[in-house]
């Protein structure tokens, strides 16, 4: 009875949290529009807060911990074996999660002689800061595999995914990629999140208008359409079609443009679930033997979802 209690008054909490800055920014987008893009961009770019717990409060499973400097700070990274010796993988976390999330992964990985490194985003696990981005999530993911050589596979969930694209397409070594759930468009995701805040398109277009003078990079130039086509080594996407934080068409849109990919669609797991799925793990062993898995894209801006 009383967990059920604490749960419910959470979500009140958290609802009234919400409809609280839905009014915030009905209001302030009129009469204070630059007041409501700072805030807006610093709610974009700022992690859960009970993200870090959860990470905190997760088993390392014996990992050897190390420090890797970026940016003159360290990020966290758990190492499972010797990639100095063992071909490795390369696990990149998703927003507002960790890297010990590669957790199911670790047992098949480890009796097939993969080391495995993950690691920590910025503001994210053990790892300090406050925000994080789309060009930082890349360019720390850079850093991480460099310092550890090149990758067997960079395995990439949700924005893990998206900046495995972007770090590949930028010189990221890695000999095969795997991209689970991947977001594909920061332009949809600045709209969803506007959607949810009740953020008009104007406030929203100022918004990122607002991190493209900050970062040196627009949001157009990170989309999956633009990426994945200079990368060349294999890939396997996988997404499932019931995902309701990234929409399946963005695995979609990554397999139809990049050009040794193939497409591997679930149903029922979600967002989430399909990263810890044993079919899906079981199929990403079977890619990483080379065998064919998954269905190869062939739609067009004509046939948007074609598959053959």
């Amino acid at each position: 009875m009383y967990p059920l209690i604490a749960k419910i008054s959470t979500t009140v909490r958290k609802l009234i949290a919400l409809y609280g800055l839905r009014l915030w920014f009905a209001i302030g987008g009129r009469i204070a529009p630059r007041s409501a893009v700072a805030r807006a961009a610093r709610i974009f770019c700022t992690p859960m807060a009970s993200s870090r717990t959860r990470a905190l409060a997760a088993p390392t499973f014996d990992a050897r911990e190390e420090r890797v400097t970026v940016d003159d700070h360290a990020v966290t990274a758990y190492v499972w074996g010797d990639p100095r010796r063992e071909p490795y993988v390369l696990f990149a976390h998703g927003w507002s999660s960790h890297g010990t999330r590669v957790a199911a992964w670790l047992p098949r990985l480890r009796d097939a002689g993969y080391a495995v490194v993950a690691f920590d985003q910025p503001a994210h696990g053990r790892s300090p800061g406050e925000l994080a981005t789309l060009p930082c999530f890349t360019r720390h993911l850079m850093a991480v595999g460099e310092h550890f050589g090149p990758a067997a596979v960079v395995i990439g969930h949700s924005l893990g995914g998206a900046a495995t694209a972007n770090a590949l397409s930028r010189g990221l070594q890695a000999e095969r990629a795997v991209l689970i759930a991947p977001a594909a468009d920061p332009v949809a995701a600045a709209e969803r999140f506007a959607d949810l805040l009740w953020i008009g398109h104007t406030l929203c277009r100022r918004m990122y208008e607002h991190f493209e003078r900050r970062i040196g990079i627009t949001f157009e130039e990170q989309q999956a359409h633009r990426t994945a086509p200079v990368i060349g080594r294999p890939a396997l996407i996988v997404h499932d079609l019931e995902d309701g934080d990234v929409p399946w068409s963005e695995g979609e849109r990554y397999a139809r443009y990049w050009p040794d990919s193939r497409l591997l669609t679930t149903r029922g797991l979600g967002h989430r679930r399909v990263l810890d799925d044993d079919a899906v793990i079981g199929a990403v062993m079977r890619f990483l033997r080379g065998e064919t898995v998954g269905e190869r894209a062939v739609s067009s801006p004509n046939l948007p979802f074609g598959i053959a």
